[in-house]
């Protein structure tokens, strides 16, 4: 040959056949690696672990054994710690863990009690006022008789504290006058932190101050609609008093380091921590006004436990007592809650004392109508409806205390008392609101009666049918009643004139149609609801509820089809004309759609209705969306393109796909699923014709092609692009589409230059290089298949990919170049070969169309010298002292390239590669490791047949140490 050979001819089903693993016949027998081990333990093996008992005969166990423990010897280090502890802690440990748990389930108060404090955020946003709040300036003052005898005398430590508890800093009221309510929420917040404060500083008196003053302030009612938020704020102070009062008490029980267990009974209880138990209640009865005196008692009821097994028993009573001496009804409803929330907390079992604390505020009802209530109403200016409202906390919560896991009995009776009292329509509410769903959707028709036989000038009815909507959204009412429940209510709602009292309500029943009823009731429920809401623009005051409607439909209705054959569905929509609040409701269909929609679809209802959904979400897009925000809805718009199909029909879907372009034009992530998803239509197509096109498919394929063409080029990520054309280039190699491959490719290479240096990577900026290098090396492998065009010169996208790398402004520290080229020799060697590793089904490569041609061979190894010279003229570059690092690894690299690739019986390559052997070592930056592997390598080739000069290689590439 005229020429010098440089890549090695190579076999590569030989090669394949010599890499293959060697396999080996495996005689299983009874052995599968994930059937349970059978484990035998023999009592002739003795355990020397404390508390391990061998057993008295040979056992089988059929337990999965961990395989890491059996080289343990089921000694793992965890247990042997375990078993090294004191026993007797061991046992004391097992038995509180057991008695917790006894006592856990013996508790009266489980998880499924709602706590106070899931109510307490509702309440302080429902109960607010733009009124100025203030505190009274007041005197707390203390029982303080005159002795009697020498031996009942006061102390003079006792009576100073009574006189500090007197003294009350004016300074600290006056500020606390004409607040705003965030002020004044702001205030007890800082009155918190100030006891918390003057608690850690053992400033007790000072403390108790802090409580009893904001005690008395659950005595004003001058701003009476923001009471029930006063009382929150208060009652966290009061708690956190309890608490802190408890705590100290405790940790004087603490001998020898041992606290006292959970259930502790009194007689372990030292006399100290008694004597200041009994101190601080005694303090607390001596204070002269009654609802500070209760409040601060209440919150310190858990401390009766270190007094008596009998106290807290004792004390509820004498406390409900003690709040009929509240004139205000107000006052003494939340004094009631207030107890039935430190009683469930402390004594759950004392359901006695709870109901006698109801059966009392029923006693005391009728006080709501009296002239002092109503001269009060008509001071501050509030309607009677309202200040019944503020009722609905506290009595809410007092029969959630009752209602706790109380027998139907009970439930019962208190039904009866409501009815005595003349079907009083707040009672009523409270009781829906407080007992168990079940109960009240088995009663359904005897409430509906009871609402019919309700007082309406008090409280609204349309509040009670509310509750009993939210009840039967949770429990089920008999089967023959639903209908007439639904009809019976509705005639209410409907009736309403004001938009937000009917929505509120309308809101709550939409569930329980959903749940019990066909669509056609879904769509008359629907249709009332526009007709209630689109007079004067209603329903832009009532969006979140109008969002909750369209939550509830979607989530009993899925399926689609039926949805969209809801007549009022989409009418119902276009109610949501603010923007922000119709794309939040356009994305929970879409989401339920992609949930629910388990097989792909094509009717024609839904793609029209979606498409409409869709399109509203992407025409929310602007400058100012945040690209989260964008990701969201691109990602639910691809979820919907995915699941259309037209089966067979691949026109349609073409047409569908064209038509979502236009639609969906300002998402770029939508039209890069759209050109996957015409792309794998061109590749369908191509599977049902089994790779044979006829002029039809042909066409359609081409179709797909020009779709993705004109497509790509509208997107603005770079490297999106680029693997776009590269991927596109594929299908339409595959489709037989030569030219358009090529234009695909082309276009790649006249885009590499554009590649910037730096490219934004999940929001940070990152170098472009390794971007550049990954998708270079995917085009070589695709290169190699791609003939060469008949008008065009040899390899001529080879050459000018080659000219577009060689012209690319690289980093100075970048070695990619170099890597690059080196992938290049890989490709170049791959397509010296007769034939190539791997072929597109009927597309020929340049194996065939040149045949091993010698002037495309010739051609092949002039652009292998170039390139070479290329990578040699980099390594001469690496030559100054910071980059002989660099310089080493890259030699190793070329090395390494040259052995897989290259012939060396070619003279010039093999002292080539014995030059570049010793450059890398030259300076000691090479890993011994990996030179000490590669010699070893090259001798095990030269064994092979047709290697021999292999062994000659090896003796010229000596191995030097670092030394």
């Amino acid at each position: 040959s005229c020429f010098l050979r440089h890549a090695r001819s190579r076999n590569y089903v030989l090669e394949s056949e010599a890499c293959k693993l060697e396999s080996v016949p495996l005689d299983f027998g009874d052995y599968h690696p994930l059937k349970p081990i059978t484990v035998t333990e023999s009592k002739t093996k003795k355990m020397n672990r404390k508390g391990s008992t061998s057993s008295t005969s040979s056992s089988s166990s059929s337990s999965v054994v961990d395989p890491l423990s059996s080289v343990l010897d089921g000694t793992d280090p965890l247990s042997l710690f375990a078993a090294a502890a004191d026993p007797m802690t061991t046992t004391t440990t097992m038995d509180s863990t057991r008695k917790k748990r006894d006592k856990d389930d013996n508790s009266a108060v489980g998880s499924d009690f709602e706590p106070w404090s899931s109510k307490r955020g509702e309440i302080l946003a429902r109960y607010t006022t733009t009124e100025k709040l203030s505190i009274v300036k007041t005197h707390i003052q203390f029982f303080t008789g005159k002795a009697t005898t020498t031996g009942s005398a006061v102390s003079e430590k006792v009576r100073t504290r009574l006189e500090e508890l007197d003294d009350l800093e004016e300074g600290s009221q006056k500020e606390l006058l004409n607040l705003t309510q965030q002020d004044y929420m702001n205030r007890i917040e800082e009155l918190n932190q100030s006891l918390k404060d003057a608690w850690s500083s053992d400033q007790k008196v000072k403390a108790l101050k802090i409580v009893i003053q904001c005690s008395k302030l659950l005595s004003d009612t001058t701003v009476i609609q923001f009471y029930p938020s006063k009382f929150v704020l208060i009652t966290d102070i009061l708690d956190t008093f309890g608490k802190l009062v408890y705590d100290r008490i405790l940790s004087m029980c603490v001998e020898n380091r041992v606290s006292l267990p959970d259930n502790f009974s009194p007689e372990s209880v030292n006399d100290t921590a008694k004597e200041t138990c009994l101190n601080w209640f005694f303090k607390i009865a001596s204070i002269r006004e009654l609802i500070p005196r209760f409040y601060v008692e209440a919150a310190i009821l858990k401390c009766n436990k270190f007094l008596s097994k009998t106290g807290i028993s004792e004390c509820l009573p004498r406390l409900t007592s003690m709040i009929r001496g509240i004139g205000d009804p107000l006052v003494a409803v939340y004094a009631r809650a207030y107890l039935c929330r430190v009683g469930m907390e402390v004594a759950p079992q004392l359901k006695e004392s709870l109901n006698k604390n109801f059966f009392d505020f029923l006693l005391t009802f009728k006080q709501i109508h009296g002239d002092t209530v109503q001269n009060q109403l008509v001071v501050q200016c509030v309607e009677f409806p309202l200040y019944l409202t503020l009722y609905s906390p506290a009595i809410d919560w007092i029969l959630q205390c009752i209602a706790y896991r109380a027998p139907e009995v009970l439930l019962t009776e208190m039904m009866e008392r409501c009815k005595k009292l003349g079907n009083n329509a707040l009672l009523l509410n409270s009781v829906m609101s407080a007992f168990r769903a079940e109960f009240i959707a088995a009663r359904s028709m005897d409430f509906i009666g009871m609402i019919k036989e309700c007082d309406e000038s008090g409280f609204p009815k349309h509040l009670l049918f509310r509750s009993l909507g939210l009840n039967l959204a949770l429990a089920d009412p008999p089967e023959n009643d639903r209908l007439q429940i639904l009809n019976e209510a509705w005639k209410v709602i409907t009736k309403l004139k004001n938009p937000q009292d009917y929505i509120n309500c309308a809101e709550v029943w939409v569930e329980y149609t959903c749940r019990h009823f066909t669509k056609r009731e879904v769509n008359t429920v629907l249709s009332d609801v526009i007709k209630h809401m689109t007079p004067d623009r209603a329903f832009e005051d009532a969006y979140p509820q109008l969002q909750s409607i369209i939550q509830k439909v979607i989530t009993y209705i899925y399926d689609f089809s039926v949805l969209f054959s809801v007549e009022k569905f989409l009418p119902f929509l276009d109610m949501f004309q603010k923007e922000s609040v119709r794309v939040e409701v356009c994305k929970c269909i879409m989401e339920s759609f992609i949930k629910h929609q388990q097989e792909s679809t094509k009717d024609p209802v839904i793609l029209n209705a979606l498409l409409h959904i869709c399109k509203m979400m992407h025409d929310s897009v602007n400058a100012l969306t945040l690209e989260d925000e964008k990701r969201m809805l691109a990602a639910l718009i691809n979820g919907f393109i995915k699941m259309v199909s037209f089966g067979r029909d691949f026109e349609q879907q073409l047409s569908f796909y064209v038509e979502a372009r236009s639609m969906f034009c300002n998402l770029e992530p939508v039209l890069v699923q759209l050109i996957h998803s015409v792309n794998q239509l061109a590749m369908e197509t191509r599977k049902v014709m089994k790779g044979n096109h006829s002029r039809k498919t042909a066409a359609f394929v081409r179709a797909c092609v020009a779709f993705c063409f004109i497509t790509i080029p509208s997107l603005s990520s770079i490297f999106t692009r680029l693997n776009l054309y590269l991927h596109s280039g594929q299908v339409a190699l595959a489709n037989q589409c030569l030219s358009q491959a090529d234009a695909f490719f082309k276009a790649a290479v006249s885009l590499v230059p554009e590649v910037p240096k730096m490219i934004s990577v999940d929001g940070k900026m990152r170098p472009s290089d390794a971007f550049l290098l990954e998708f270079l090396c995917n085009f070589f492998s695709t290169l190699l298949v791609v003939p060469d065009h008949p008008e065009q010169g040899v390899l001529f996208l080879v050459r000018g990919l080659l000219n577009v790398i060689q012209d690319y402004t690289w980093e100075d520290n970048s070695d990619d170049k170099v890597r690059i080229y080196t992938n290049v020799l890989h490709l170049l060697s791959a397509m010296t070969q007769e034939t190539y590793i791997y072929h597109v089904d009927k597309v020929d490569s340049n194996d065939t169309l040149y045949g091993g041609d010698s002037k495309f061979l010739a051609e092949i190894n002039k652009l292998c010298e170039t390139v070479i010279a290329q990578i040699l003229d980099h390594l001469k570059t690496l030559g100054k002292e910071e980059t002989l690092k660099r310089q080493s690894h890259l030699a190793l690299y070329f090395f390494n390239t040259i052995v897989a690739h290259g012939d060396l019986r070619n003279n010039k390559l093999n002292q080539l590669s014995v030059n570049l052997w010793n450059l890398a070592q030259k300076h000691g930056f090479a890993d011994t490791k990996t030179t000490a592997k590669t010699l070893e390598y090259i001798k095990k080739r030269s064994k092979q047949p047709e290697m021999s000069h292999f062994t000659d290689l090896a003796l010229r590439l000596p191995l030097q140490s670092r030394t």
